[in-house]
């Protein structure tokens, strides 16, 4: 597993083993990271189920201005604190080792890019989105990871999915929010 590009390419980050924690392969990081381009540069990205941190390392690697990792494994916080020190981007990095439903009811913080990559079969991105659509902005996007059965709804808080795709044994979902000219 490394970093893909910008400040921090080809790093080598570690991921503790098990299968609590599943690093997304490089070919649905690229897919994810492509798909949001333009929208990395200065935005304030949410790393919920974090595991290694892998994919908020990516987007501060690609100029996003901050990431806020969030897991209530205090084993896969531990990679996340020595793979963000690994890659010298600490001071662009908050770290959070508390239940994502926590975390999620108590921040005040906006973002701009949520990446939710939680273990799969267990619904937890069905019970995140509804308390993480109001943390974001009107211009941001939710992408979740997932088990290719997995069945998400297709609008939560006007934030509707606009993109799927299948990647083997994992997905990908984007949510972004309706503007006023998809609603007339």
């Amino acid at each position: 597993m490394r970093v893909i590009t910008g400040l921090a390419k080809g790093r080598k980050l570690a991921a503790p083993e098990g299968l609590d924690v599943r690093p997304t392969k490089d070919s649905v990081k690229e897919a994810i990271f492509s798909a949001i381009q333009f929208e990395i540069e200065d935005s304030v990205v949410l790393d919920l189920f974090a595991g290694s941190g892998q994919l908020g390392i990516e987007a501060v690697s690609r100029g996003a201005k901050k990431a806020v990792f969030v897991d209530s494994s205090s084993t896969s916080i531990k990679f996340v604190r020595e793979n963000v020190a690994h890659v010298k981007l600490e001071d662009k990095c908050e770290i959070r080792n508390m239940p994502n439903a926590s975390y999620l009811r108590s921040s005040r913080e906006k973002f701009d890019i949520a990446l939710l990559d939680p273990p799969y079969d267990r619904n937890l991105i069905q019970k995140s989105l509804p308390l993480l659509t109001p943390l974001m902005n009107d211009t941001g996007v939710i992408i979740c990871e997932h088990e290719p059965k997995c069945r998400l709804p297709q609008e939560v808080d006007g934030f509707k999915i606009t993109k799927t795709g299948n990647y083997g044994k994992s997905s990908l979902t984007f949510y972004r929010k309706k503007t006023n000219e998809e609603e007339e």
